[in-house]
């Protein structure tokens, strides 16, 4: 099967187009030596970090390729999107300051319940710490020996104390650290909204 010139001409100039538009292109960048350099073949790969300009035939710039960021300047940008994409969520969980005061109020109650209930919890353990040594001290008015099991349920009760205490600690330390994220949610939502506090 054979195929007409012209469509052959049309194929030929469709794969060379594409040649031509590059050949016209030229790179002007600065060298080591701080010389400004204009080049048909292109940036070599360890001035591309510094930018370039292309430039068409005419010797016009076309485009232009800012230098690579600096360490500091990634830094800053890598934390402008997460600060960013922070502020998308907290936009996204508060819609006003008052969400954002009914979720710090909601939190604040489920630590203190949680505290309340292991205060509770360690009064009545305490109760019964009390009321076992007094029985201990019953046998030992006696005259008899305390039973390893009474003296294993004191013990068993002053552990369960130190648990009890160490549990408030930790959600005393979790309701300070919800209030103060809380604090700092509701100045940047405030911020993010245009609202004063």
């Amino acid at each position: 099967m054979s195929t007409s010139p012209l469509l052959r001409s049309t194929l030929w100039l469709g794969l060379l187009l594409p040649l031509w538009a590059n050949a016209a292109e030229m790179y002007r960048y600065t060298n080591a030596q701080g010389i400004t350099v204009i080049d048909r073949q292109g940036v070599p790969s360890e001035f591309i970090a510094k930018g370039y300009e292309v430039l068409n035939e005419q010797g016009r710039v076309i485009r232009v390729v800012p230098p690579a960021p600096t360490a500091e300047e990634m830094q800053k940008i890598l934390a402008d999107r997460e600060r960013a994409k922070s502020d998308a969520q907290l936009l996204r969980l508060y819609s006003s300051l008052e969400d954002v005061d009914r979720a710090q109020a909601r939190k604040l109650a489920e630590l203190d319940g949680l505290i309340g209930v292991a205060k509770g919890n360690l009064q009545s353990v305490r109760q019964q710490q009390a009321n076992l040594q007094k029985q201990a001290a019953d046998q030992e008015r006696t005259g008899r020996e305390v039973p390893k099991q009474l003296l294993d349920q004191i013990s068993s009760q002053r552990d369960e104390q130190v648990r009890l205490k160490k549990d408030i600690e930790r959600y005393q330390a979790a309701r300070a650290q919800a209030q103060s994220a809380f604090t700092a949610d509701r100045t940047r939502v405030s911020e993010l909204l245009g609202q004063g506090n």
